[in-house]
């Protein structure tokens, strides 16, 4: 009898340790995209037009998210990168407000009367080669071309270009 209630504690006891273990970590692609979204947000908040912003300016920085053009052979949701964006621009402190931007809201903004810090941030992520067959991995090279602009005006103020390798496994 006390062997079965031993037995029974035990089993209870490791049931109530494996809830309260560490949660396992993010799926590889997350891990990737992560990685790709927090390499953009940093960049993006280095930019000149940016990088002069006062942690207090930079917290009331607005940024809008409009969807992400993906090429479609990288197999990536471009809504799965875009939140991968987001998620990087939000962990930086002191973050900006990110806010998703449907591309085809009219815009009743002026490029004279536009608040000085809202911005949009527009991402086209490109394959920019053939993918390199590795003996456990293919690696596939992509382009990332960030650019800023302001509400109501077509002009570019900054423009930028991250290149780099997704490992298509993870995908």
């Amino acid at each position: 009898m006390n062997r079965i209630r031993y037995s029974l504690l035990f089993v209870v006891l490791l049931l109530a340790s494996g809830c309260a273990s560490q949660p396992s970590p993010p799926a590889t692609l997350r891990q990737a995209l992560l990685g790709l979204g927090d390499k953009a947000a940093t960049r993006v908040l280095e930019s000149p037009v940016l990088k002069d912003k006062t942690p207090q300016t930079l917290s009331s920085l607005v940024l809008l998210l409009p969807p992400s053009h993906v090429d479609p052979s990288l197999d990536i949701d471009s809504e799965r990168f875009r939140e991968s964006l987001t998620r990087g621009l939000l962990a930086k402190p002191p973050g900006p407000q990110v806010l998703d931007w449907a591309a085809e809201q009219p815009t009743s903004v002026t490029p004279s009367d536009h608040d000085s810090n809202q911005w949009i941030l527009e991402s086209r992520l490109e394959t920019s080669g053939a993918p390199l067959q590795l003996s456990d991995r293919v690696l596939v090279p992509y382009r990332l071309t960030l650019s800023l602009r302001r509400p109501g005006d077509t002009r570019q103020q900054w423009q930028e270009q991250l290149s780099g390798a997704i490992d298509t496994t993870a995908l």
